[in-house]
């Protein structure tokens, strides 16, 4: 079993990333090991450029994303974690790959049609193509699974058409390229919410830097943005129905329950009748035992790039070992000559 995952390194990571997609790595990352399986974790500088982006910001956040992955349990001895464009593999498969492609594959993506907004004409070209990158990301390694979400289904769909297309025309049956990946449907997370609106997912792009809990931040400043974040006036109910219409209120919850891996009835049965002015101190309590431990680790991390680098650079030898094979095997199904 080999599973393959990325994330953008676009801004600081925070709290609904955690709960929503680093601790389920961190859970792979013990369950396939255990197993003898493999993980390779990525970073995807390479994606980030398909949008405007400031150079000197993705580097400083590409290192910052190795620490706090580190610093959530990833483990660069049990896992691959590097960087895309420390595994120039990524970029030539994609290129080859693009012959398969079709046009009208990548025009059914909905996230070009999302990212691009109304001005198509004025997107890159490195936005339009970006699933076949995603493609590359996971066929490059004979991935057999890759951990989705709802959002992300399209694009494993993508990669598997373009690996049996390739394998279809340019392969025996007996001696096919490329592995066709399967989904993992990772355990159902709580959907984190801003702590300054209820109804919107917590951002890193928020401008508000009191509307999300970074993991990065110490215990007072998480005291500080719970005891500040907002609610309504009402005390909270003893039954998960009783929080209908009330979206901060559910967020509060959800996020103790997540962080004390208890349900939306457990954590009213012990919380319910009370003020929020009770429960969010309780809140903060909690979250600052789950996260401090991940801060310190993340700010001492942060400040040794010798270590940061080291981990992107052991990292990405062993990708480029793994991708090797296949990439080679492209390039003879394809009947160009390398020397």
């Amino acid at each position: 079993m080999r599973v393959v995952s990325g994330i953008q390194p676009t801004g600081s990571l925070h709290l609904g990333n955690y709960l929503g997609a680093i601790r389920n790595w961190v859970r792979m990352q013990d369950e396939v090991s255990a197993e003898g399986g493999q993980c390779l974790f990525f970073l995807a500088d390479l994606h980030a450029i398909s949008m405007p982006h400031d150079p000197a910001e993705l580097s400083a956040n590409t290192l910052g994303m190795v620490a706090a992955l580190v610093a959530c349990g990833i483990d660069p001895d049990r896992s691959v974690l590097f960087n895309q464009a420390q595994v120039p593999a990524h970029a030539e498969l994609q290129w080859l790959l693009n012959g398969t492609a079709r046009m009208g594959w990548l025009n059914r993506m909905t996230q070009f049609k999302d990212k691009s907004g109304k001005n198509r004409e004025g997107a890159s070209i490195a936005l339009f193509t970006y699933p076949v990158l995603q493609a590359a990301d996971v066929l490059l390694y004979q991935t057999t699974h890759v951990p989705v979400g709802e959002d992300q289904k399209q694009h494993l769909e993508l990669a598997r058409d373009i690996a049996q297309k390739f394998n279809n025309d340019f392969c025996t049956p007996e001696a096919p390229v490329f592995t066709l990946p399967d989904p993992i449907i990772p355990p159902q997370s709580a959907r984190i919410m801003s702590l300054r609106d209820g109804t919107a997912k917590m951002s890193k792009s928020d401008p508000s830097d009191m509307s999300r809990i970074n993991l990065s931040d110490d215990a007072d400043m998480i005291m500080k943005k719970v005891k500040k974040a907002k609610t309504d006036a009402e005390p909270l109910p003893s039954e998960a129905a009783g929080l209908a219409g009330r979206p901060e209120a559910v967020n509060l919850v959800s996020i103790y329950g997540a962080l004390s891996g208890k349900s939306t009835d457990e954590v009213l049965a012990e919380h319910g009748g009370q003020g929020f002015g009770a429960f969010k101190p309780a809140l903060g309590e909690l979250m600052v035992e789950v996260l401090a431990p991940i801060a310190g680790r993340f700010n001492e991390l942060s400040q040794d790039r010798e270590s940061l680098d080291a981990i992107l650079a052991r990292g990405a030898a062993r990708a480029r070992e793994l991708a090797s094979p296949t990439l080679a095997a492209t390039y003879r199904a394809l009947g160009l000559v390398r020397g």
